[in-house]
């Protein structure tokens, strides 16, 4: 698919033989926070996901694409259309890489730009959205290179570690539309 394709990554479909980069990606607990993932999965609940991931955007409200480098397929993170609206045309936005010395090689960047282009060209969609810890500063530094504006806070939006968080909300409207 030429539309997920980048210069140097592309996103694809998730695969049943991706079962345990998910179940890693979703269990480890240094990305909970920003998941907002508060127990484990079993790879009996991430086998039955990946059975169902094959769901259009439209049936499923949500859409999982693995991040790959080469030809080899195997995938280093993970990038999500969350909350999918059709009838307002928007869906929140999630991303994560697996490897810290994957996160600041750009990997992120293309990703995003990939899957803005996709949301706005293929999906029609009118807005994207993210919900990113006021602390997060690489993630809002990604989101606001592409133009995603903070829009609010959300305060004490989430409870890490016995202490209250702020949370910003990032908006990207599509002015082509």
């Amino acid at each position: 698919m030429i539309t997920l394709k980048g210069e140097n990554i592309y996103l694809r479909a998730l695969e049943p033989n991706d079962l345990e980069f998910v179940y890693a990606m979703e269990n480890d607990e240094n990305i909970w926070e920003v998941s907002n993932t508060q127990t484990p999965y079993s790879r009996f609940l991430v086998r039955q996901y990946l059975e169902n991931a094959q769901k259009d955007i439209y049936e499923a409200k949500q859409l999982r694409l693995a991040i790959c480098q080469d030809q080899d397929f195997p995938a280093i993170g993970l990038i999500d259309l969350f909350e999918f609206d059709p009838k307002n045309n928007r869906a929140g936005v999630g991303i994560v890489i697996q490897s810290g010395e994957n996160r600041n090689n750009k990997i992120g960047s293309e990703a995003l730009e990939l899957l803005i282009k996709y949301s706005f060209h293929n999906l029609n969609l009118h807005q994207l959205y993210a919900n990113i810890a006021v602390g997060n500063v690489p993630s809002i530094a990604l989101f606001t290179k592409f133009g995603f504006e903070k829009i609010g806070i959300k305060k004490d939006w989430i409870l890490l570690n016995n202490r209250y968080h702020d949370e910003a909300i990032f908006q990207l409207i599509n002015k082509q539309i």
